[in-house]
């Protein structure tokens, strides 16, 4: 059982959950960041279930706020020893949450924002079963992530970043979208003029727009 918890919302109908959007915030944040969203995506899918577990650690650069690994260190070595940690208890969470409302992993899919985006990205590619996508904001792609720990399932992925992010740089989708598209997954990037690291009322039109063909809703 996944030592992971956190707010939920819906299915909004009051029906059997179709399908599961689960969210990842980002480091320094919680469950609740994101859970917000959901109503207002909600609103054109309201057969889904969403949920956004707090991420497992204390925030170790605030005195606030949870993270997937520690960024105190950004080598890449380091960085994927803290995600690889942390994978297991994501994945057991998600099959947790997929077990409970009876669903597939055809009918589940992730949101990232930032870290959560870093988070989402390495742990669907490595389930043994393909989810049925990835929406990933402001985020990136772990240098050295593909070839040290290969693919074993490869969903769509949809990626939005602002031009103006002053945390994660731009450049990040452009590599994430270059070196998934080698590894063989379908991604589509698009980006925001402008915004700074958030995500803007046209990114959640595209995320929504994006898990609503997916989930094939």
């Amino acid at each position: 059982m996944s030592e992971l918890d956190g707010p939920r919302f819906g299915p909004a109908n009051g029906g059997d959950a179709d399908a599961l959007v689960v969210m990842l915030h980002g480091l320094g944040a919680d469950g609740n960041d994101l859970i917000g969203i959901a109503p207002v995506w909600a609103r054109e899918m309201g057969s889904v279930a969403f949920a956004s577990p707090h991420a497992p650690f204390p925030c170790d650069m605030a005195p606030y706020g949870r993270q997937w690994f520690s960024l105190q260190s950004r080598d890449p070595a380091d960085m994927l020893a803290g995600i690889r940690v942390t994978a297991p208890q994501v994945n057991a969470y998600l099959d947790g949450e997929l077990d409970r409302l009876g669903l597939g992993p055809e009918k589940l899919a992730l949101v990232g924002f930032s870290q959560g985006t870093m988070t989402a990205l390495y742990t669907a590619l490595r389930r043994p079963a393909p989810i049925a996508g990835i929406v990933g904001y402001s985020g990136a792609l772990i240098a050295g992530d593909l070839p040290d720990d290969p693919v074993t399932a490869t969903p769509p992925v949809v990626l939005v970043h602002g031009t103006a992010d002053e945390v994660v740089p731009f450049g990040a989708m452009q590599h994430a979208e270059a070196t998934l598209t080698e590894a063989g997954l379908a991604v589509e990037s698009v980006a925001r003029p402008g915004l700074g690291h958030g995500i803007d009322e046209v990114g959640l039109g595209i995320g929504a727009a994006f898990l609503r063909r997916v989930l094939c809703l």
